[in-house]
């Protein structure tokens, strides 16, 4: 599901090379944060969170077949960004 879900975000943004999806599983429900550069961030959400809903429809689509739910949350900054000062 991971790999599904990055493969669906790099087609829609500039670079796809920024893209990061953490996973955290859970007991119900696996919650997905997908991190994109900060100037992809309006790509990957789209207008209205089109895009991002769209993304949100086909992983829970994907998720009925093993009989669990995804969370899935578009996050602007990739995860090894963060600088300490």
């Amino acid at each position: 599901m991971k790999g599904f879900i990055e493969y669906l975000v790099q087609a829609v943004v500039d670079l796809p090379e920024e893209v990061r999806v953490d996973e955290e599983p859970g007991e119900v429900a696996t919650t997905y944060r997908v991190h994109v550069a900060p100037s992809d961030l309006g790509k990957a959400i789209g207008k209205q969170g089109r895009i991002a809903n769209a993304m949100r429809v086909l992983a829970k689509a994907s998720a009925m077949k093993h009989k669990r739910r995804v969370y899935l949350e578009v996050v602007g900054e990739p995860a090894d960004a963060h600088v300490s000062e």
